[in-house]
């Protein structure tokens, strides 16, 4: 890019400082378009004498040069302090973000170690499993049911863990997302959640080759397909159980068009429960599938589902696509400054500013800046199809691959 003076700079001009170094400066952004005469006195007082400039970005043309005239009193210094004070404040809120997306991720393996000994214990004690179970799911729904307002957090795994336990605690938390959007009750958020979390248990009795066959023959699809009544087998014992959430064990690949199985129910006949964990369900099969070169990313997936006509039940489908928002968390997306970052975080109370952790090759992964697009006027480009990005960009932004979420209120 060309460069310019100091002096030739005015709002509406774009300018980078990436050669700088994002803590070296004041900014919150290296590229970014000048909107006030603070800005360019900050850059005056960093000892800048000229910058690089993108006049395709640029909504102003520079100044012309200025013949010299008398030496005016240097008032910058008063700019750049304030500048880097609330620099300071963004660094301590990009901390706090980064805290709470790790407590997330620690609060999201805990989960799913308790799920692996729910799971592990439902035939040998049922009762004791699903006293925990319920325990499990009255926490998230407790913090969920008068929040004004819940966050969707990615989480980032040490290890890109799979199975039974992940899946189940991925689609609880997108089910009862779906569940709150649509004002579901609190005793009935508390069964969707248990029936999300056991919706699949039943494949602990498939064989591991056909449940990783993606190309299974008759007599293989029927054996896979047994899995909702392997699961109702397996909870038969518990003696409290709901009826709601023993359906949605049963009937969470019914189809809204009456072809699921296995009584190839149709419409609000498919018990609600389920109908709202089929879309979880399916959408967590799409972004991390048993086969990660198979995976969708997020955009395609709800692009995809609402492809599938006749699957789910539309108002719950659109409600879903409500909740998650239109840059779903996993979602890589371009800036208008030209920047690629990865949505790690949204708020169902401002889904079109969610926080994203950009990339940049100058800063460690490990401290990468999270930005919150409610502070600035930086705004999403579009979504970007990860198969169109560098192996360096996605190994630092997204290194497992996976999108596992978890859900809590917004204090």
């Amino acid at each position: 890019m060309p460069t310019i003076a100091i002096d030739q700079l005015q709002p509406g001009v774009f300018i980078s400082l990436e050669n700088i170094g994002w803590m070296e400066h004041p900014f919150l952004l290296n590229h970014f378009r000048i909107t006030s005469e603070q800005q360019i006195g900050a850059l005056r007082r960093m000892g800048l004498t000229e910058v690089t400039w993108d006049p395709a970005k640029s909504t102003a043309q520079p100044l012309l040069k200025q013949v010299a005239q008398e030496e005016e009193i240097d008032f910058s210094a008063g700019a750049l302090n304030a500048l880097m004070n609330s620099k300071r404040d963004r660094v301590e809120r990009v901390l706090a973000q980064r805290e709470t997306l790790a407590r997330c991720a620690r609060l999201f393996e805990q989960e799913t170690t308790s799920i692996r000994q729910i799971f592990g214990s439902l035939s040998s004690r049922p009762g004791d499993a699903f006293t925990s179970a319920k325990a499990m799911t009255g926490r998230l729904v407790g913090g969920l049911i008068n929040a004004n307002s819940v966050a969707v957090h990615l989480v980032n795994l040490k290890t890109p863990e799979t199975g039974l336990p992940n899946h189940a605690m991925n689609v609880m938390v997108l089910s009862l997302l779906i569940g709150k959007t649509m004002g579901v009750t609190e005793e009935e958020m508390k069964d969707l959640g248990l029936g999300a979390m056991l919706h699949d248990v039943g494949k602990a009795d498939v064989p591991a080759r056909v449940l990783r066959n993606p190309n299974r023959n008759p007599a293989e699809e029927q054996f896979y397909r047994g899995h909702t009544g392997f699961g109702i087998k397996i909870v038969a014992a518990i003696k409290d159980i709901a009826t709601s959430v023993k359906n949605v064990i049963a009937c969470h690949h019914e189809r809204w068009d009456g072809k699921g199985f296995p009584n190839g129910l149709a419409e609000t006949k498919i018990p609600k429960l389920a109908r709202i964990v089929a879309i979880a369900n399916r959408y967590d099969n799409l972004c991390n599938p048993i086969d990660p070169k198979m995976a969708k990313a997020p955009a395609e997936a709800v692009a995809l589902m609402f492809k599938e006509e006749g699957a789910f039940d539309p108002a719950m489908l659109r409600a879903f696509v409500k909740a998650m928002g239109v840059y779903p968390p996993g979602t890589f997306v371009s800036l208008t400054d030209g920047s690629v970052g990865l949505v790690v975080e949204t708020n169902s109370g401002d889904l079109l500013r969610p926080l994203l952790m950009i990339y940049d090759e100058s800063v460690p992964r490990s401290e990468a800046l999270l930005l919150d697009l409610r502070e600035t006027e930086a705004k999403i480009e579009g979504p970007v199809n990860p198969r169109s990005l560098s192996a360096e960009i996605i190994a630092y932004l997204a290194p497992q691959g996976r999108v596992d979420l978890y859900i809590a209120p917004v204090r």
